[in-house]
């Protein structure tokens, strides 16, 4: 598993097994920020549900964002959780992601200010093991052509269960199946922003009613 340094100089990973690194090469604490955490209107006191954890970079800066946190992370990759120990981050991140660190070493962390626990195994599964609603989801798996089963609209419909109404999903992604499987679960779908490309990500959002 090869580091790459991305354009932000936050340092990222490539997965020889689906042929993407772990967050955009353009910037992987910026996409985490931009595409995740301030879409999502993360705030002190929520809950939030992480699907592909991965380096955790989407979790470190909602904790330097907010306070009293309530974290559920979904990972199918062990390696991977042994690469986060390994990684030197940005100095306004160092805090945040030591949390991470011990969150990937353990697969749960709690202080006075969060509650992190990690779910490690297929999302499509472990997402039955996830207890309670969220107030927002990180969606952060790789590609729809790399892995599609986390895509689809069955794997959408149990998110949805997941959420309160009001909760926003966000995901890098604006593929055109993406977006149809997501109204097809039931979300309001709508552009995210545009970070590091031409296309926009997407924000979906479970209805008031």
């Amino acid at each position: 598993m090869k580091q790459v340094l991305t354009g932000d100089g936050s340092p990222t990973f490539y997965s020889e097994k689906y042929g993407e690194t772990y967050k955009s090469t353009s910037g992987a604490m910026e996409e985490a920020q931009k595409k995740f955490v301030l879409p999502c209107k993360i705030a002190d006191g929520m809950r939030i549900l992480d699907i592909g954890f991965g380096l955790g970079y989407n979790v470190a800066v909602a904790l330097s964002y907010a306070k009293n946190l309530s974290v559920v992370s979904l990972e199918n990759d062990p390696e991977i959780l042994k690469q986060v120990q390994t990684l030197e981050v940005p100095l306004e991140l160092q805090d945040s992601y030591g949390k991470v660190k011990r969150c990937a070493a353990q697969h749960s962390y709690s202080d006075a200010s969060c509650d992190l626990k990690l779910i490690l195994g297929d999302a499509t599964q472990t997402i039955h093991e996830v207890e309670g609603v969220f107030d927002a989801c990180f969606l952060d798996p790789f590609s729809p052509k790399k892995n599609p089963e986390l895509w689809t609209a069955e794997f959408f419909s149990e998110i949805f269960k997941k959420l309160k109404p009001g909760a926003i999903l966000a995901t890098y992604s604006c593929a055109g199946n993406v977006r149809r499987n997501l109204k097809g679960a039931g979300f309001e779908v709508r552009d995210g922003p545009v970070v590091g490309r031409r296309a926009p990500s997407t924000i979906a959002v479970r209805p008031l009613t």
